[in-house]
Order: structure tokens, then C-alpha cells, then sequence
């Protein structure tokens, strides 16, 4: 009898053997898993955290990067007339999709003529270019430009409101210094190509034709003034680095 019950427990100890090697297997990989490597709700969420702060961080520096680099001047303007100096030059920034608006600000120089001595004009000028049709060899037209412009002259002769000298309503118009100025044009560009450019990306030439808020007035309250006296024409280049 007990040879026989020992011939039943071989039998059940070979059986039991592959279960017995499968759990040893088992619990052993489990003894080796690193405990880092065991899910963590809260480790989980403290990652998600720092994840979302540093990509809003990310976005703040783009975005003060993004504004400040809108402040950098992307054109040299030269000008003569336009209501504005005999010559005139200033910085101007380009935007837009198509680079369609600039914001330029220019510094004139008026001779004295006749007057006492010279004088210095400042105009802050905005342009809108519709339209720009591609020509060969890099050049380009822009078919129309629009200009709206506000110009001040320095100097005691210029006055922001009628002095007490004149009587009252003397001079119907409220400033001699400041001015509003529209203007019409076209120009032509030439892109430099890509492996010659060192300071400058396109130079383009234009022309205006302009005229201002006084000008326009005395034309609609005087028939004898008609549109040729009220008209300049101003040539200029601009220089276009960025």
C-alpha cells in the first residue's frame, strides 16, 4: 500500500511540475520590475502638469519674441515733395499676408526760401498696394498704391489753433500745423535674387500723386483753383531689407 501511494505522488509531483515553474517564473519577473516602472496616478498627473505649464511658458517667449520683432524697421523710404520737405527719408515696416501695408515715418527738410531760416517736418504715413503683377527677371509692378498721411512742420510760424493776433474767424481752417495728406501711385520692384543678397532684399521706385486737406478745401470753395493746383508729384525709392 505504501509503495503504491508513493507511485501516486511521483505521478502528482510530475503534473504539478510545469504549474509549479510557471509561478516560480512568475513571482521572480515580478521581483525584478522596477518600482518606477509601476504606474503612478499621481506621478501621471504631476508630468501632465509640467508638460502644460512648459508648453504655455513656450508659447509666452514666442509670442513676447513675436511682438518685439514687429518693432524692427523692415524698409529705408527716400522722398521729395509730397507736402512733406523737399526731401524727405525715414523707416518703414511692412505686414500683411502679401506684405500688402506699410507704416512709415519720415523726417523732411524745408529750405527757408524766403523765410527766416529752415525747417523740419515729421509724417507718419500709411500705404495699402492691392495688387502686385509678377514680370521677369525679378521684376514686379505694383499697379496701385494708396497713401494716407499726417505731416507737422516745427516752427513758431505754424500755429495748432489761431492765435489771439487775428480777429475771430479770420482764418476759417483750424491749424496751419498739422496736415491730412492723400496720395495715389504706382511703383516698380526688382527682388534681388537670393544668392547675391548681402544688406538688401528688393529696391522699388515710385511715383505719387498727392494732395492735402487745405488744398482740397480752397479747390471746393474757389472755382478758379482747379485739380492741377491742388496736385504734387513726388518720386521716391524704397530700400527693403527684411
Amino acid at each position: 500500500m505504501k509503495k503504491k501511494w508513493s507511485i501516486i505522488s511521483v505521478l502528482v509531483a510530475i503534473l504539478l511540475l510545469p504549474a509549479l515553474t510557471l509561478k516560480a517564473q512568475t513571482d521572480s519577473t515580478a521581483v525584478i520590475i522596477p518600482h518606477d516602472s509601476i504606474s503612478n496616478p499621481s506621478d501621471s498627473t504631476a508630468r501632465h502638469k509640467h508638460r502644460y505649464y512648459a508648453s504655455n511658458y513656450e508659447e509666452r517667449v514666442k509670442r513676447y519674441h513675436r511682438r518685439w520683432d514687429a518693432l524692427i524697421p523692415t524698409q529705408l523710404v527716400v522722398q521729395n515733395a509730397g507736402n512733406m520737405g523737399v526731401v524727405s527719408a525715414g523707416i518703414g515696416w511692412s505686414y500683411g499676408r502679401r506684405r500688402q501695408w506699410e507704416t512709415q515715418l519720415l523726417v523732411g527738410y524745408i529750405p527757408k526760401y524766403q523765410s527766416d531760416r529752415a525747417k523740419v517736418s515729421t509724417t507718419l504715413k500709411q500705404n495699402f498696394l492691392p495688387w502686385s503683377l509678377t514680370l521677369k527677371r525679378g521684376w514686379s509692378i505694383q499697379p496701385l498704391s494708396t497713401s494716407l498721411y499726417f505731416n507737422t512742420v516745427y516752427g513758431h510760424e505754424f500755429w495748432r489753433s489761431q492765435p489771439a493776433r487775428y480777429p475771430s474767424g479770420y482764418y476759417d481752417y483750424m491749424s496751419t500745423k498739422y496736415r491730412i495728406n492723400i496720395a495715389l501711385g504706382q511703383r516698380a520692384t526688382y527682388d534681388i535674387p537670393d544668392g547675391r543678397r548681402k544688406f538688401l532684399k528688393s529696391v522699388s521706385f515710385f511715383y505719387e500723386l498727392s494732395s492735402c486737406d487745405l488744398y482740397i478745401r480752397s479747390m471746393i470753395v474757389d472755382s478758379a483753383i482747379g485739380l492741377k493746383d491742388i496736385v504734387g508729384l513726388s518720386l521716391g525709392v524704397k530700400l527693403q531689407w527684411m
